[in-house]
């Protein structure tokens, strides 16, 4: 694999705080400052954006163009198709899926991400949420094209186009996967701990934590946040009614486990 490009899921259009990404933190906005922390990665080739064709979002279309990152618009509704588009036009080897509501993700998890995906080849599909251990707003997944192609032209139930991926980790024997997780001690936080933003409650506690680590370190790291969080508790407090809350609650009838035979989880 040579060219891996992080594609960058963007919209104005969300029902429960609309407007979210363009949200002030220290001077940008908040996909500004999300950018800025992806940007240091070291093993992926480009950083694009994929937003929709909806005149709402011409405004991130400017700012990808003031910011000076590729933007890509394509369906508003199915992200499947949207990303194996952009991920054809910007001639990615391998797509890393990533949404732009999770501005505290750590660098360093994508990297390991896109390690434990060339490091396994050959493989399909790599990510750290079948089972999720970070703490939510963590989330990498990695694809090849081609297995992305299959999944574009396969993939039929609406929740499937919708949501990209879980075509991959929902259909048995198709597709070659694996599973990277916090420490081979089990830990796992990501039901305790919610670093994506969704409400209100959640930009003020992204905020908080900008607000205390990013003018001593702008790279802070996953270990930073969380030696914060035990100084300061009462900034974890800020959102924790929402801990847990996800998409996948509303699919639960639709999805089912991943086979024993099909997954290989890997621990650090």
């Amino acid at each position: 694999m040579k060219r891996i490009v992080i594609l960058v899921q963007a919209r104005m259009g969300s029902t429960r705080l609309p407007g979210k990404i363009l949200k002030p933190i220290l001077g940008k906005t908040l996909l500004e400052r999300f950018l800025e922390r992806v940007s240091i990665c070291e093993l992926a080739s480009e950083v694009a954006v994929i937003t929709s064709t909806s005149p709402e979002d011409e405004r991130l279309e400017d700012l990808c163009r003031i910011s000076g990152y590729t933007c890509f618009r394509g369906s508003q509704h199915d992200l499947l198709d949207r990303h194996y588009k952009a991920a054809k036009q910007l001639q990615a080897d391998a797509i890393l899926k990533i949404p732009s509501d999770v501005p505290l993700i750590d660098p360093k998890i994508i990297d390991r991400g896109i390690k434990v995906f060339l490091d396994s080849q050959p493989i399909d599909f790599v990510s750290n949420l079948h089972p999720a251990t970070y703490p939510d707003g963590n989330d990498v997944e990695i694809m090849s094209l081609d297995a992305l192609e299959r999944a574009w032209r396969e993939a039929s139930k609406p929740y499937e186009r919708e949501h990209t991926t879980p075509y991959f980790w929902n259909t048995e024997g198709i597709f070659q996967i694996a599973n990277f997780t916090m420490d081979d001690k089990g830990t796992n936080l990501s039901m305790s701990h919610r670093w994506t933003i969704d409400y209100q409650e959640d930009y003020e506690f992204i905020k908080n934590v900008y607000e205390e680590l990013y003018p001593k370190n702008s790279c802070f790291t996953l270990e930073d946040i969380l030696d914060l969080l035990d100084a300061k508790p009462e900034i974890m407090q800020i959102n924790a009614k929402y801990a847990g809350v996800n998409w996948y609650r509303h699919h639960l009838d639709d999805l089912s486990t991943i086979s024993s035979n099909q997954t290989k989880i890997i621990d650090e």
